[in-house]
């Protein structure tokens, strides 16, 4: 496996849609009914991305990962609704490649990115999703007491914020 990281580009905006949607109903597989995981399609959150893009891409960052022509995993990261404060919205990996250092080389290379927008970044997981709590808290990102409640295909799912401290972070730490 020879994974590399890259911007992503207009044409991978279906895949990155399609990740999404599978490694979400993996990921919450046990947390969300399997209704509420099946809702929407590979295609709508594609369809989903391209939209979302369009508008901020001049704010925002997303890096895919590959795997030759297979896309591994990507991350999405622009400024929080706090000023100076940056946010990872989304890092997900492909489940086949769940446990094989895609995640950590994601974070790795988001790091110095969010340093760039704030000294401070944070992210909103799942409080029922023990192993991406896990995942943030070996990459030095801590609970900080935030908590809320989202609608996830008409389910409320409760979130906790993490942060972490990302100024002076070169070339990633994770």
């Amino acid at each position: 496996m020879t994974v590399r990281l890259r911007p992503a580009a207009d044409g991978d905006l279906y895949a990155v849609g399609a990740l999404h949607f599978h490694s979400r109903a993996t990921a919450y597989a046990g947390i969300l009914s399997p209704a509420a995981l099946a809702y929407g399609s590979p295609e709508a959150m594609g369809e989903w991305w391209a939209e979302r893009w369009k508008w901020e891409r001049e704010t925002h960052r997303l890096t895919v990962a590959v795997d030759g022509e297979i896309l591994a995993g990507f991350t999405y990261l622009g400024p929080s609704e706090q000023d100076g404060v940056a946010e990872l919205s989304a890092i997900h990996a492909d489940p086949a490649y769940v446990g094989t250092g895609v995640g950590r080389l994601l974070m790795r290379d988001a790091l110095p990115a969010l340093a760039l927008i704030g000294d401070r970044a944070v992210l909103w997981v799942l409080a029922a999703n023990a192993r991406a709590r896990r995942f943030y808290e070996r990459g030095g990102w801590v609970a900080d007491g935030v908590t809320r409640t989202e609608v996830f295909s008409g389910e409320p799912v409760l979130q906790l914020r993490y942060g972490r401290r990302v100024a002076g972070v070169v070339g990633g730490s994770a």
